[in-house]
Formats: structure tokens, sequence, C-alpha cells
């Protein structure tokens, strides 16, 4: 790479072309495009405007109810309004607001949740849970990021609901004519941000909750997982065969089987005598080794984070003052309390053990807190079993069976039975759930910052609040090898970029189940352009890497694809969270007046210039794509070869193999390539091509910095 090309942290031109193919990189930008970048990760407030008769103001307001308890997911708090609600009203004795819907109203957001870009007609419960079934009837998973966008003619509104506690958001499930939002504990700020538009009411929301995580640029490429990697030399096959098959790579994730027995900030010795060589080795290769961290804390005596957790008082306690207990995958385990300052500081200060063995990179998990059981309750459930016993169990009694046994996990009573210290009083945690592994990352983020503070890091989790895009991003969680899945993660996208989570995907091909040739092509439809791509599997499913079918080739050209794309996908991902906006949009926030726009959910914008249309059932010959205006489809077999087609404003049907990805280029817009590379390092941006549509002329501002600094100049 040219050495002028390196840790500008800036726009490095925009590129004019005249409507023709340019082959050469721009010149510099002039000097007055030369802006330093700010520190990523204070999210710094700043000033959200007042609403005024000129185009592009909005205004803010917040409502509180009841004594919230702070989140710190706002920075930036305008004043609480004086005056009451006019746009839904609140019932104080059924602790809920109720906002009336218009026929042709949609309801915009959520985050991670299931159904469709537009909310209405479902209910949807905020708690985060661990649960891996991803169906339609399933109202919580693993997210709880409280931010909708009531889409109303004339009348568009945000409203962020910060409460930590369970949420109920019912869009028109019992009334269709109804919004009504329920709260567990009636103690809310609600805040209300009025815009002409939708990204507007994004950008406005963004400002007051601060910038969004930036990973390192190595973050953008390929990561290969599955759990059930346990020794050093299943590792280093994994890079062999992708070297072999020409398939590029960034990253290898360790699960939990690189722990002494299940141990967070500890290595099985004998599996890996010496991860700080091997992770040496592999960087050298251009691969980084990213390990997971849970949430919860062996108990066993001599295990250091045991025991200095048992000394500082940093546990979540139980009714009766002492350390709360449950289990995970080590058996018995206590939970570090995230909410207490002093907690947050001495675990994520754990985090230098792997760092100085060369570690760059982590993933957070098991931390909505999931809890396999505790011993109090799996005691009483081993007593309720005693009443079936050589009993003839019919349909109800099998069902209270079932139920009784369904209730040993993740149960509730479990969660109304510990506590956190916030501001020297015990709190319980069901008022303050949803805030669990939201903290547990900030934990992370904080002690990697003050251990590592010139370098970016990767970290993601799996549960989350607002507030937590400040410190890291987000995968959706254990999917499955299903083809509603495609879907599931194409709708998912846009509601976390609303929430500030731009570091976002989902494990490719699914987690759980087994994984088919065709689905794992289909899926990188959708994955060669999430910022977060990573092929994940679970143990005991069927080997699903890139070479585990057959012939290697077709995936080792699309993901070569993926790498001849990151100069466009970093310079998207970076304008978005530098100028708080969306890398991923539903078609309706740029053709805000198409109604057809509005209701077309199995389509996406990435960034400015393209839209992608994935093929989500089997042994499909193509599939239907409507476009809002003309545009330039890009059937890719690879970087170098596609077919171009120009296309009319309108419906089409569009065939695609399951070894090409479609890529529509909007009119007027510039999509970069640059040659592919084994590892994100060794990419050269000094080979970046330009395919346009029609433009004339045509322009892009192609950004670029060293990948590494958190400020780059």
């Amino acid at each position: 790479m040219p050495p002028s090309l390196c840790g500008t942290g800036r726009p490095i031109g925009r590129l004019s072309t005249g409507g023709q193919p340019i082959s050469e990189r721009p010149p510099e930008a002039p000097a007055a495009k030369a802006a330093r970048i700010p520190q990523f990760w204070e999210g710094t407030p700043r000033p959200i405007g007042r609403a005024s008769a000129s185009k592009g103001a909005f205004m803010v307001r917040r409502y509180t109810f009841g004594n919230p308890i702070e989140t710190e997911a706002v920075l930036d708090k305008p004043a609480a309004a004086s005056s009451e609600p006019s746009s839904f009203t609140v019932d104080e004795a059924q602790k809920r607001l109720v906002f009336k819907m218009k026929k042709n109203d949609a309801v915009i957001g959520l985050g991670g949740t299931v159904g469709g870009i537009d909310k209405r007609g479902g209910r949807y419960v905020s708690w985060c849970s661990d649960d891996p079934d991803h169906v339609e009837d399933k109202a919580s998973l693993y997210a709880a990021q409280n931010f909708f966008i009531l889409d109303r003619a004339g009348d568009r509104r945000g409203y962020f609901i910060d409460a930590a506690g369970r949420v109920t958001f019912d869009v028109g499930f019992t009334e269709p004519s109804e919004l009504v939002i329920s709260f567990d504990y009636f103690d809310a700020d609600v805040y209300e941000i009025e815009g002409e538009t939708k990204l507007e009411i994004v950008r406005a929301f963004r400002k007051m909750i601060g910038r969004s995580y930036i990973p390192p640029k190595w973050a953008f490429g390929l990561g290969q997982s599955r759990w059930g990697y346990s020794k050093e030399s299943e590792f280093a096959e994994i890079a062999d065969r992708y070297e072999a098959a020409g398939i590029p790579l960034d990253m290898i994730y360790l699960d939990i089987d690189y722990m002494e027995r299940f141990k967070d900030f500890t290595v099985n010795g004998e599996s890996f005598p010496d991860l700080a060589r091997f992770a040496a080795d592999m960087k050298a290769r251009g691969i980084r080794l990213v390990p997971i961290i849970d949430a919860g804390v062996k108990i066993e005596d001599g295990y250091d984070v045991y025991e200095e957790g048992k000394e500082g008082g940093y546990f979540c306690k139980d009714e009766d003052g002492g350390d709360f207990t449950a289990a995970v995958w080590p058996g018995a385990v206590h939970f570090p309390d995230f909410l207490d300052k002093d907690a947050r500081e001495w675990f994520g200060s754990k985090y230098k053990v792997l760092l100085d063995m060369g570690i760059e990179g982590f993933w957070n998990d098991m931390n909505e807190p999931a809890l396999f059981y505790s011993p109090k309750h799996l005691g009483e459930v081993f007593e309720k079993l005693k009443e079936y016993e050589g009993k003839n169990l019919g349909i109800y009694e099998y069902f209270s069976f079932m139920d009784l046994m369904r209730s040993v996990s993740n149960y509730q009573g479990d969660y109304e039975s510990f506590y956190h210290k916030i501001g020297g009083e015990m709190v319980r945690h069901d008022r303050v759930h949803n805030l669990y592994g939201y903290n547990m990352t900030r934990a992370a983020g904080e002690g990697i910052r003050k251990e590592r503070p010139d370098s970016r890091y990767l970290l993601f989790s799996r549960a989350s609040y607002v507030g937590m895009h400040r410190y890291g991003g987000i995968w959706s969680g254990d999917n499955k090898s299903w083809w509603s899945h495609i879907l599931l993660n194409l709708r998912q996208l846009p509601a976390y970029n609303m929430c500030g989570f731009l570091y976002s995907g989902a494990d490719t091909g699914g987690f759980g189940c087994n994984c088919s040739r065709e689905l794992l092509l289909r899926w990188l439809g959708v994955s060669l352009f999430t910022p977060l791509f990573r092929n994940h599997a679970a143990l005991g499913t069927r080997k699903q890497e890139f070479d585990a079918f057959g012939d290697p080739a077709p995936f080792a050209k699309l993901v070569k694809l993926r790498y001849s794309l990151i100069p466009y996908l970093y310079s998207e991902f970076m304008k978005a969270a530098l100028n708080d906006g969306m890398y991923f949009l539903p078609l309706s926030f740029v053709y805000e007046n198409d109604a057809r726009a509005a209701k077309t959910e199995d389509q996406l914008l990435v960034g400015e210039s393209i839209m992608i249309a994935p093929v989500y059932t089997p042994n499909a010959l193509g599939r239907f794509v409507y476009l809002p205006e003309d545009m330039l489809l890009l059937r890719f077999r690879s970087f170098d070869d596609y077919d171009e087609v120009p296309l009319a404003a309108g419906d089409h049907f569009v065939e695609a193999s399951p070894e090409e990805v479609l890529v529509f280029l909007r009119k007027g817009h510039v999509l970069p390539l640059a040659a592919p590379a084994t590892n994100t390092g060794l990419l050269d941006y000094g080979t970046i091509t330009y395919i346009t549509n029609g433009a004339d002329p045509a322009s892009y501002e192609l950004y670029d910095d060293d990948g590494t600094t958190p400020a780059a100049q």
C-alpha cells in the first residue's frame, strides 16, 4: 500500500469519473477534506438541536415516569418535559403507554427481534433471553434495544424506551389500532424525537447515545469458528486447509474448549502449551485468534478469578447477602456484578491475561445472563418430580411435567432472587436485567482500552442494550441452519444499526442444525456484506467450513469477492460511524414516498451505492426483485467474473445460481473493488477499479486509514 494512503484517518478523495470506469486510484483529497477523527470510544455528547421551520430540524423531548434507574444509554439528556405527552396516553394504573395507530402507520425498529422490519401485528418482550430457537412465536431474543420509529405520513416520530427491566411492546397484536407499551416496573425515561425523515430521526437518536464502536480493519475479514475446535493442531489445520483452498482468512475463533475446565481467563495447557507463541505464529500468517469469554466465574478454591471476586465482593448477592450461585458451562458459578463500577473495573482488568499473550479480540457470551439452573430451584424441581413417579400421566399431567422440566433453565424465579449494588443500594436483578450483558461488554471495553490505549480491538457480545454500542458490536446469537434465518438475519440488520450497533452479523450457515452446501452458498448473499463475517457451527453438527462441501472453488471465489468489497464496506461503515448514519438501510429510508419500497423487506441498501437481494429459498432459480429506480445488476461469481445487466425501475425475476451473488448498483453511484488478498493486511488499495452506473459525473468518497489506531490523523 502506498505510504500516503496509510494512517490518514480521513476520506482519501472523491472520485469523479464522468461516467466511465476508472482503473487508477483517485488523487489525494484536498486539504479541506482532511479532518481528524475524534476518539471513537468516548461517545462525546453533541447538541441535539431544537425544532424550527427549516428543513432538517427536529425536536427531542424526554418524559420521565417513576424513578428510572440510570442506564447511561443516553449521554446527551434533554431536560424532562414539564407538559403531558400529546402523542400517547399514560395509563399509570396498568403501567403502560398507549399510542393510537392509523391504518397505514408502520413501526420500524426494536433491534434484534423476530418478525419483519415493520413490527406491526406482533408482540415483542424486551428481556435479554438465552433462547436458540428463533422462531416466529418467540417474543424475546438476546437483545434489548427499545428504539423504534412510528412512521406516519406527515408526523414521523422516534421513541426510545429507556427502562432497565422487562418491557412489552404490543404492536397492534391485541388491538390492531393500538401500540401498547407495558412495564413490569413503571420506571422509565421515554424519549420522543420528531423529524421530517426516518434517517433524520435515527441521526438525532444516535447523537444522543454516542458514537458507535469502530473495530480494527482486520475485523472485516473472514472469521472461521466451530464449537469443538480444542487443540492447537486443529486450529493450525484450519489455516492450512483454507490456504490450500485459496480461501482468505483473518480470524479463527476459540470457543469454550480452549479454556481450562471452562474457567474464564485460563488456557488449557495440554491443548495450548504456549498460546502466546501460537498466537504470534498465526498472526505472522495474517490470522488472529479470538477467544470467547463467558459471564459466569467457576467456583473453585485456588482459582485466582474466583478468589479475587470473592475477596473483593465483586459478585452478585443472593437474598441472604451471600454470593449468588447458579450454573453454566463449568457447573456452579458466581456472576460478577457488572452494574457495580468497582466490579466492572476488576473484571475488565482480567482481559490483560490474554492480551499479554497477543490476543487482540474477544467475544462475550452467555451474558443475558444465561442460567442453566440454580441449586435452589433444581432442588425444588427434584422434590416436585417425586409427585409424578409411578403415576399414569395423562395429557394435562404430562404437559405439567414437561413445563416443570423446562423451568430448570433460565427460571424467572432465579432472576428475581439475586441482587446488584447500584449507587450503594441493593437492586433486585429483574429490575435491571437488560443491563447485564451491556455492562459486561462495557467492562471488557474499558479494561482493554486502559491496557491498550493506542490500538483498536475486536469485541462483540450476544446480549446487549442501547449504550453497549459504544464498546463493541453484536452477533445475532445461536441461530439455526434454516432458510428462514437468512431472511431473519437480513431483517434484523437495519434495526441493529438504528440503535448504533453497526458492527454486526449472524453466524453464516447457521450455528445449530446441519447446513447444506446450497444453504451455505446462499447465506453469503447476506454475509458478504455484514461487517462481522463469521462461519460458526455447534458441536455435533455437520462440518460447515467452506471447504467441507466438495469442491471449495465456488466458496473461495465468493469469499475473495468479500475481500474485494472491503474498501467499499469499510468506507461505508466509517461514514455511518462518524456521521451517526446507517450502514444497512431499509428501502423506505431512502425511497420515502414509494409505497412498494415501504413493503419490501427482503432487500436492503448497503451504504450509498448498492442494494442486495439474497435468495433465501431452497432449489430456487433466482428471485423476484423490486427496483425503486433504474439499477445496474451485477451478478457476481467472483470479483472479476460478473455480468452487468441494466434494469429499469419496477419488478423483475432475476436468475441466480447458488454460486452467484446479486448486487444492484444504484444509478449515479460507484462501487470500488480491489484485487482480493489472503487477508486484510495484504489488500492493496492501488489495485482498486470502479464500476459505475451511468453517472455523469459519478463520484465516490473512499475512506481509508491505518486500520488499527483509535484516532488516526
